[in-house]
């Protein structure tokens, strides 16, 4: 279970002092899947940033698995705009990174992400060397190197192609059904929100406050994008952010 709440954070004191997020109060169960929607800089990554431990509110509390959060932990991982890869590194090395860092995990754990997520047989290429799409996948089984059981994802898949965009939404949703971590996304597309979140957040104008909550549980269905269902729920999450 994560739980958020009555969040705020500010960015400096005093009179400089800027609200980033209001009285944010959430709660997402394990294996659940929630997207944060909003305008831009509303403040959805700095409430990412919160939940990944990297920033600490100024009020509320973040609980994982009934834990507060005080910083940086192993079972959860973040997943940012960029891949974040090393350029000096190998698909392998790239990828094994974290277990490097946490050695009670074995290096075949790597071998197996990068297996499952069709990667093995370029585990010797350097980033230059791949297409962006084969970054995110590789920025992807870092993330799922560890086995977390919170997975927080920064529009992980911003200035991709449509097609390409949507294959890998495919993956993220086949890899959520198969490792039920739970998965909080913040998004600029609506579409994707769609695609991927079980409950979408509609976040105001900075400072972030919960403007509605929109339930989707059509969400888990690869064909999903294909049906009505699925459009009216993008028009709704648009009549929410327009409104």
């Amino acid at each position: 279970m994560i739980d958020l709440s009555g969040v705020s954070i500010e960015y400096g004191h005093g009179r400089k002092a800027v609200s980033a997020v209001r009285d944010v109060s959430l709660d997402i169960e394990d294996g659940d899947s929630l997207a944060l929607i909003g305008p831009s800089g509303c403040g959805k990554t700095t409430l990412l940033f919160s939940l990944a431990g990297l920033l600490t509110p100024t009020a509320g509390t973040i609980l994982v698995h009934g834990t507060p959060v005080h910083g940086p932990r192993r079972e959860i991982a973040l997943i940012l705009q960029n891949a974040g890869l090393l350029p000096w590194k190998t698909v392998w090395q790239n990828a094994n990174l974290s277990l490097r860092l946490n050695r009670e995990y074995p290096e075949r754990t790597a071998e197996a992400v990068l297996d499952e997520l069709g990667l093995l047989d370029m585990r010797n290429r350097f980033p230059a060397e791949l297409s962006e799409g084969m970054k995110r996948r590789v920025g992807i089984a870092r993330a799922l190197s560890t086995s977390p059981t919170v997975m927080l994802m920064d529009e992980p898949l911003a200035s991709l192609d449509t097609l390409t965009k949507e294959r890998i939404q495919d993956l993220f949703l086949r890899l959520w059904m198969r490792h039920r971590f739970s998965l909080v996304l913040v998004t600029h597309d609506i579409e994707e929100a769609a695609f991927l979140g079980r409950r979408i957040a509609v976040l105001t104008e900075r400072p972030a406050r919960i403007k509605r909550i929109v339930d989707n549980p059509g969400m888990g269905d690869l064909d999903y994008r294909r049906t009505p269902t699925f459009q009216e729920t993008v028009a709704t999450l648009r009549g929410a952010l327009e409104a």
